[in-house]
């Protein structure tokens, strides 16, 4: 993970983007919709003005999860990111259900949809403008790994599918196929309220401190085997919260050695994991090997 200065920049910048597009968005399709009356150029403008207010709560979220630990938080903001993700899960699930009953209605009335051309010209704006967010996001992502631009990514590039869709329907009514607008109207829906499914697990496996991927414990399992001293350890558990990760443990050593020299182990290890994951509190407690209940249940250096 990058230093907190290069975290900053790129979630405040992927945020003012995120913002600036969805915004952006929302006047160009409201205005489409009222001009073609088409269900499909409904749900994509419903699904910016979600991403509108999604954004927004993004860019306050994150730049309060960027605050440092104070007497109150002494763990951090991080979750701030996590409770944002999970707000824009309940705004999109809001989204669909709403438009599931909108473009059913629409399709039972079998209205047709005027200037289809208008509806598709305006697609196209909109898939091009939203690439070169998602395009941005990709990069932030690369740089913070953070769960609440994941999110929003997530989101914008569906918006690349459903504004693909919207030009396959607004295409088809063109030819007189009037039941395709409510038809992919209703297809999108459904992969709106798949996409918050997914995005609000993730958002809630973050706020239920959810161990940190196989592969970073893999690599604190590798420092732990390599740290000269160390027989073992037990108790492992890690978690992370916004751009802070956090490591405990705790470490077998021989009974014979100093207090001195336990510690000088222990912040060895400690400091190997802070360069490993910078923004990182790690936290390892000392056992002699003489009180490990049952060496069968932790971890020796051999294996």
């Amino acid at each position: 993970m990058k230093p907190v200065r290069d975290y900053a920049f790129w979630v405040k910048l992927a945020t003012r983007a995120s913002v600036s597009v969805a915004l952006t968005l929302i006047v160009v399709k409201l205005w489409a919709w009222i001009s073609t009356d088409a269900s499909s150029m409904l749900a994509s403008a419903t699904d910016s003005m979600l991403d509108s207010l999604a954004s927004l709560f993004t860019f306050f979220s994150v730049r309060y999860a960027l605050q440092p630990a104070d007497h109150e938080h002494r763990f951090g903001h991080g979750k701030a990111e996590s409770l944002a993700a999970l707000v824009q899960s309940a705004l999109i699930t809001g989204s669909a259900m709403l438009l599931l009953v909108h473009s059913a209605q629409q399709w039972y009335q079998g209205e047709a949809v005027a200037k289809p051309a208008l509806g598709i010209y305006v697609s196209i704006f909109a898939i091009a403008l939203t690439l070169a967010l998602v395009l941005l996001q990709r990069v932030a992502i690369r740089h913070t790994q953070s769960k609440a631009i994941a999110a929003d990514h997530l989101h914008f590039q569906s918006d690349l599918l459903l504004n693909s869709a919207v030009i396959v329907a607004l295409a088809l009514s063109a030819y007189g196929w009037y039941w395709a607008d409510s038809l992919f109207a209703i297809l999108i829906a459904i992969y709106l309220a798949y996409g918050a499914i997914r995005i609000g697990w993730e958002a809630f496996q973050g706020l239920m401190d959810r161990e940190l991927p196989e592969p970073d414990k893999e690599k604190i399992v590798a420092v732990l085997k390599a740290t000269e001293g160390i027989h073992g350890w037990h108790d492992l558990r890690t978690r992370a919260s916004g751009q802070m990760r956090f490591i405990q443990c705790h470490i077998e050593l021989d009974d014979h050695l100093s207090l001195r020299a336990a510690h000088a182990i222990a912040d060895g290890a400690e400091q190997e994991l802070r360069d490993l994951f910078p923004e990182t509190d790690v936290i390892i407690h000392m056992d002699p090997l003489s009180v490990v209940p049952d060496r069968r249940e932790t971890k020796p250096t051999s294996d």
